[in-house]
């Protein structure tokens, strides 16, 4: 989504008349319902100017179009500044621009493409302004179709209007050559070299014509982690990490490295919420760590991520290096200290107490995989917790890693992904389901395909539709319906029914799920989706949830017999009625949490209770709070 568009003429006669910043306020707040901060606003006057200033020359054609604040597909990022035309051979070609009111930068030797920079009231780790133009072109030219049929040319750059450039400069330094020829950086005294740059990349004007195309294009779908690790393994990149993943990928390579180097514990947490990229990047630190010569394992209680990419990966590596590489969290009760140089546990909310079918082996997970290994990296969404048995927390992670001596280190991750990168949805999800209180009222501007439908059987129509596209939609469903073990491997067998509407739990002869052919005719629960994504869900809530008296009301007594997620609940219940509730409320809510954030594209829900449906219909539409 473009905030901001125009053609050249119009950005000049803006800022001119010095209203270019208030109009994009102005859109921002009409598009997105968000307000801008004060310092933002500052920023857009301050660089528009600048910009203003560059393009003034007659050569950059009159008709090019301007676009300001561009939301990247599948990200919660936006490119400050494109021009748009055509190039000497008649070719669409944009010119992105990364802008920086940055005046000072210390070159960081010790990992790729980061420098320091002065942020914020303090000296903070940044990507490189190269590297971040350009991971931020990259990501348009994997997601955006038009970019993609039309062939239009993307040129980044950076343009650092505050920045002195010196001979032997740090923003120059060697490490970052490879990212400066592909996006160069243009600094404070430059704006001939940066006027000749765009010039070279627009000759014509296009009236916004390639703008609209950036801004219509459908989005592809992305790279799946499914089909990726393959590659990923051999060494290949097949994600471009941007920002806040690029920073701490760098950060957690080079602190593993000092750890096995030095013999030292270290225990680093990566806090992140749905689709922030937790399992992109522990793949990736698996990839790279493992070719660095380290002896390093994934790991998770869920097995369904895992079994993908076994599944994935089969024929590719001896069948050994694949077990090694990929574990359950229950296989380090009786593991040597320091045995693994790295441990990565994927989804670390799940993460129990006790290990074994019976829950009765080892002492606690979290402590065992710190002892295992010299560095342990924790990936975490507390709000993921989906059962009485998940013990996984910041507060426990920590209390384990002091005890056993090992530095603590903590991070988090922003950069978001999963639906159509769209922070606004997963905030108005929590404070419609009463998780916590957020100012996303509706759905106004938020760029997500959410959908309650009356029937269940439209929702399993929209989805088998979407299925035909790539096998990448599945509908989900809250655990009301008993799991009939006699016939778990029969089709014909309907455990969900909702009056004429029959469908059957997935079945229990396969392990991928996600994956397999034939599949979107199950319905999937949490235990067989969580850790993975799709393009679209379907999701089906039970009776556990509803909406009465003006409120989100949870009901454990409606989940079925065989979940065993609130097992003991019930007795509990008899002894501490408040406590039993109150828990049982967390992962009710959770559970569809983590349910309606597997799509990247959309959502669309079927609501046993109607009063719940109309008012995720109301929330959805609402202009003040209910």
């Amino acid at each position: 989504m473009i905030v901001y568009s125009g053609i050249k003429s119009d950005f000049m006669n803006s800022v001119e008349n010095d209203t270019i910043a208030k109009e994009v306020q102005y859109t921002i707040w009409e598009k997105m319902g968000r307000a801008t901060p004060q310092n933002e606003f500052r920023s857009w006057d301050n660089s528009l100017q600048h910009m203003y200033k560059v393009l003034n020359d007659e050569g950059i054609p009159k008709n090019a179009g301007i676009a300001i604040e561009y939301n990247i597909p599948q990200t919660s990022k936006r490119i400050d500044f494109i021009i748009s035309g055509y190039n000497e051979k008649e070719e669409g070609n944009a010119v992105i621009i990364e802008l920086k009111q940055w005046d000072k930068i210390e070159a960081v030797n010790s990992a790729d493409a980061l420098v320091k920079t002065y942020l914020g009231g303090a000296n903070r780790i940044h990507v490189h302004p190269s590297y971040q133009v350009w991971s931020y072109s990259k990501m348009i030219e994997d997601y955006n179709q038009s970019v993609q049929d039309s062939k239009i040319k993307l040129s980044p750059c950076a343009y650092l209007h505050n920045y002195i450039r010196k001979e032997s400069d740090p923003l120059d330094a060697s490490q970052y050559k490879i990212y400066l020829d592909d996006a160069p950086a243009f600094t404070k005294g430059e704006v001939p070299k940066l006027r000749e740059f765009i010039k070279k990349c627009i000759r014509k004007g296009d009236n916004r014509e390639i703008l609209y195309q950036i801004d219509h294009g459908k989005i592809r779908p992305s790279k799946s982690l499914q089909n990726a690790i393959v590659g990923m393994l051999k060494g290949n990149k097949e994600f471009t990490l941007i920002d806040d993943q690029k920073v701490i990928y760098e950060q957690i390579l080079k602190w593993a490295d000092e750890s096995l180097k030095k013999e030292q514990k270290r225990t680093i947490i990566v806090e992140g919420g749905p689709g922030t990229g937790k399992t992109v990047l522990a793949i990736n630190l698996l990839a790279n760590l493992t070719k660095m010569g380290q002896f390093v394992q994934y790991t998770s209680k869920n097995s369904a991520p895992r079994n993908v990419y076994l599944a994935k990966l089969k024929g590719e590596f001896k069948k050994s290096s694949i077990d090694n590489m990929l574990k359950g969290s229950g296989v380090y009760t009786d593991a040597p200290s320091n045995s693994v140089h790295t441990i990565l546990a994927d989804e670390s909310h799940r993460l129990n107490e006790k290990s074994g079918m019976f829950h009765n082996k080892g002492e606690n997970q979290i402590k065992e995989i710190i002892n295992a290994s010299y560095c342990s990296v924790f990936f975490i969404d507390e709000s993921q917790r989906v059962t009485i048995e998940d013990i996984g927390s910041i507060e426990e992670i920590e209390k384990w890693a002091h005890q056993l001596d090992s530095a603590v280190e903590r991070v988090q991750l922003q950069s978001q992904f999963r639906c159509n990168g769209s922070d606004g949805y997963l905030a108005w999800l929590d404070d419609v389901l009463g998780i916590r209180e957020t100012a996303n009222y509706n759905l106004d501007g938020i760029d997500f395909d959410f959908k309650v439908f009356d029937k269940p059987e439209e929702v399993r129509d929209l989805i088998f539709e979407k299925n035909k596209m790539n096998n990448r939609s599945r509908i989900l469903a809250g655990y009301c319906w008993d799991w009939n073990k006699k016939e778990e491997n029969n089709t014909n067998y309907h455990d969900i029914k909702i009056g004429s509407f029959g469908i059957s739990w997935n079945l229990k002869n396969s392990t991928t799920y996600a994956i397999d052919p034939g599949s979107v005719e199950q319905v999937g629960c949490i235990h067989t989706s969580q850790g993975l994504e799709f393009d679209y869900v379907g999701v089906i809530i039970g009776k556990d949830l509803r909406y009465a008296n003006g409120q989100i009301v949870t009901d454990f007594t409606q989940r079925a017999r065989t979940d065993n997620s609130l097992k003991g609940i019930k007795s509990l219940n008899k002894k501490n009625s408040i406590k039993a509730h109150k828990i049982a409320d967390e992962i009710i809510k959770n559970t569809y949490r983590t349910l309606m954030t597997r799509g990247m594209k959309g959502c669309y829900v079927y609501c046993c209770d109607k009063a719940l449906a109309n008012y995720l219909r109301k929330r959805m539409v609402m202009i003040q709070k209910i």
